[in-house]
């Protein structure tokens, strides 16, 4: 899986690319992540990038055409199929189902907005899908990129380590995780749940379920009419 992103700050990227399961992705060769500079497609000598919107209003607008012919070499040299996504407050929620749908893809080419946005004409031309990580607003698109990559690299197989861990975190069944314990076995006078220590594995499996179930129900109830619930399930809820 590749993954490029459109930014005018590539140096960003620089410090996560070199830490924790990024840099094991990146060593494993089983996921390659590009930084591709806008500033290189402009053509003036000051490289300006941006200029100020039509119709008045405060900050700056990416332009169209740097943004256009970045685009035009990143997919002229990518592996298909690819999707040209834009992080942007306007887009479709990034949810769980999303980042699995993605698998799809060999490239993902990632464009990151900053100051005031980017020109529409260049997004109608290239995007297919505009994504958001909340409601709420970055100063640019780096960290929601690196969020969005963050997430989809962790679903490529051996990138956790555990393979195991991706299919059972939250949210990958629409419920929440169960809560998680480590050593010692008892701290600040509160004592792991003993069923952990049984080693009986149906009845650790048994609790984790009903503990995912509670956690969803208490704070997040609206993801229960989102997953297929057990006649098992359903009695558990309703008694508690």
């Amino acid at each position: 899986m590749t993954y490029n992103v459109l930014t005018l700050f590539p140096e960003m990227f620089d410090s996560v690319s070199q830490s924790s399961i990024w840099a094991r992705a990146l060593k494993s060769n089983k996921v390659a992540i590009n930084t591709v500079d806008i500033r290189g497609y402009t053509t003036d000598k000051h490289r300006r990038a941006d200029d100020y919107p039509f119709g008045g209003g405060s900050g700056m607008v990416l332009k169209p055409e740097p943004v256009d012919a970045c685009f035009n070499d990143v997919v002229s040299r990518c592996e298909r199929p690819y999707v040209n996504i834009y992080m942007s407050p306007c887009g479709k929620q990034l949810t769980h189902r999303m980042v699995d749908s993605l698998k799809q893809y060999r490239t993902i080419n990632i464009l990151c907005g900053h100051y005031e946005g980017v020109d529409a004409r260049a997004l109608e031309k290239h995007i297919g899908l505009e994504i958001s990580i909340g409601d709420f607003v970055l100063t640019g698109g780096e960290l929601a990129a690196m969020v969005l990559v963050d997430a989809c690299i962790r679903h490529v197989d051996g990138v956790l380590g555990n393979d195991a861990s991706a299919k059972a975190e939250s949210f990958s069944d629409a419920l929440l995780e169960h809560p998680q314990y480590t050593r010692p076995a008892e701290y600040d006078g509160k004592a792991v749940p003993e069923v952990l220590l049984s080693g009986h594995h149906a009845n650790v499996d048994e609790y984790e379920r009903h503990m995912s179930l509670e956690q969803t129900a208490k704070k997040r109830p609206d993801l229960l009419s989102k997953t297929r619930l057990s006649k098992e399930d359903i009695a558990y809820i309703t008694k508690k």
